[in-house]
């Protein structure tokens, strides 16, 4: 290093040294800019640098940092529960830094409040969605004394605590990254994308949270969470609080059949779709045979009908009608209890909601609309609502006690995510969730990937599987 002062500057996302000539020995993440002839490297890297620069007793002048200590004062003084102690005394020891994983309805929030007062500088929380945005925002509105900011949906206002959806704070990170001493990530697992990881990388923020039930990605990408957050720190599964924090739950599976027409339906289409995959060469055990498969489909009449017939076979197997002879006796059964009813498609959602006359909500429902559903349905007005994949994270709905999955994709995270729907404790309550099954078909292999298959219900979990058997009587189908 050079025996003069050095300083440290954010640009843009990055930090800069003045004062480091060329030959000059510099902390380890920085490397020489030819463009401005100084040293850079990526925001990420502010903490380590500091400590280096410390470490080395090396005089210099800190100009990056622009975010302030606070003294938040919470107007509720909640008593958290052992396990969220836990979480971030386990947080606290690894430097403030690091990914704490708990299932929905454990009460994560609490352990970003906590996280919040024991840091005292300027935070950003970051979400996924726009409906999590606002509900953030009044969270901390209720639980701090402090001003509290937005970015994203036509806002910019920082404040003392500020928050932020994933797609604004990439978007503007590069000129406000230097403005938080701690950012917390919730539903963390959506950080590793190849863009809102960005986010991460040009914030100097030395203190990090990671909030997820399911940090697991199928593309892998979660490995890449330890470097912009941290290590996970502590992990608690939902079988692990369930009678004593979380509601007591089971599983249900019901297996169906396709009838005999759809049976041949369903047969013809794979022939044509497996045929295509063997003359080809392709296996699809990988996310690089999909995008074989994808790209060879477009490139002759062959492969679209190939694609075609993959559809159709998959709308077979998830839409066959015994499953809505399932759903209505399930709805009779539970007549008195909250459902949420899932399944893959938005066109299922909106046959179900035809059928059954139950309020649909899907990415195209208006957040208004949406939101006056969901108020109906906390508020008993309204006993079912059917869904897609718009539901799976980002609300509160305490009392809805059963589930039904009628399809899904083979995510592992998805099946979390609905069953933690259910799972927030009321008294006396008992949630279950049903997961609909159209036995030898392609779907079976779906369930078993989301489910992780059997150890996904170890550990005394109370899990059943029962066959679907057709009756005239709407109260006892099922052996």
């Amino acid at each position: 290093m050079n025996s003069g002062e050095i300083i440290l500057q954010f640009d843009s996302g990055t930090l800069l040294l003045d004062g480091a000539d060329q030959s000059a020995q510099v902390p380890s993440p920085f490397q020489w800019d030819e463009r401005v002839e100084r040293w850079r490297a990526p925001a990420l890297f502010y903490r380590q640098a500091v400590e280096e620069i410390i470490r080395n007793k090396i005089p210099y002048k800190d100009q990056a940092r622009r975010y302030h200590e606070f003294d938040f004062r919470a107007t509720l003084d909640v008593e958290p529960w052992p396990y969220q102690q836990e979480a971030i005394d386990h947080w606290r020891r690894h430097g403030r830094r690091g990914v704490v994983i708990l299932p929905t309805g454990a009460g994560k929030t609490l352990v970003a409040q906590m996280a919040i007062k024991l840091t005292g500088r300027s935070t950003l929380v970051i979400v996924p969605t726009i409906d999590l945005m606002n509900q953030w925002y009044d969270l901390l509105l209720s639980s701090f004394a402090a001003e509290v900011g937005l970015i994203g949906a036509g806002y910019f206002e920082l404040g003392a605590l500020t928050v932020s959806t994933y797609a604004s704070a990439f978007r503007f990170m590069e000129r406000m990254g230097n403005q938080f001493g701690l950012i917390i990530f919730d539903e963390c697992h959506h950080l590793p994308g190849s863009a809102y990881r960005h986010a991460a990388e040009m914030a100097i923020a030395p203190f990090r949270l990671g909030l997820t039930a399911t940090p697991e990605r199928s593309d892998g990408s979660d490995g890449l969470l330890e470097e912009l957050i941290g290590p996970i720190v502590y992990r608690r599964e939902a079988r692990e609080l369930a009678g004593g924090y979380l509601a007591d739950y089971q599983i249900v599976r019901i297996n169906v059949h396709l009838s005999p027409q759809e049976r041949a339906r369903y047969q013809r289409e794979r022939a044509i779709f497996r045929q295509f995959l063997d003359e080809h060469r392709i296996g699809l055990g990988s996310l690089q045979g999909w995008q074989m498969f994808i790209n060879a489909s477009a490139r002759s009449e062959a492969g679209r009908r190939a694609m075609m017939a993959y559809r159709e076979s998959k709308r077979i197997a998830l839409g066959t009608d015994a499953k809505l002879r399932v759903l209505s006796t399930l709805l009779q059964r539970h007549r008195r209890d909250k459902v949420l009813i899932f399944t893959a498609e938005n066109a299922a959602v909106y046959r179900i909601s035809q059928q059954f006359l139950i309020p649909a909500i899907t990415h195209q429902t208006d957040i208004k609309e949406r939101r006056q559903w969901l108020e109906a349905f906390n508020r008993g007005e309204v006993m079912a609502i059917a869904t897609s994949k718009v539901l799976n994270e980002g609300v509160n709905i305490p009392d809805a006690s059963v589930a039904i999955v009628l399809s899904g994709s083979g995510s592992m995270r998805e099946h979390v995510q609905r069953l933690g729907r259910i799972l927030r404790k009321q008294p006396d309550k008992e949630a279950v969730l049903y997961e609909v099954v159209t036995v030898d078909t392609t779907e079976e292999r779906i369930s078993e990937r989301r489910s992780g298959g059997e150890q996904f219900y170890d550990s005394g979990l109370k899990f059943e599987t029962h066959r679907w058997v057709e009756s005239n009587s709407p109260e006892e189908p099922l052996e």
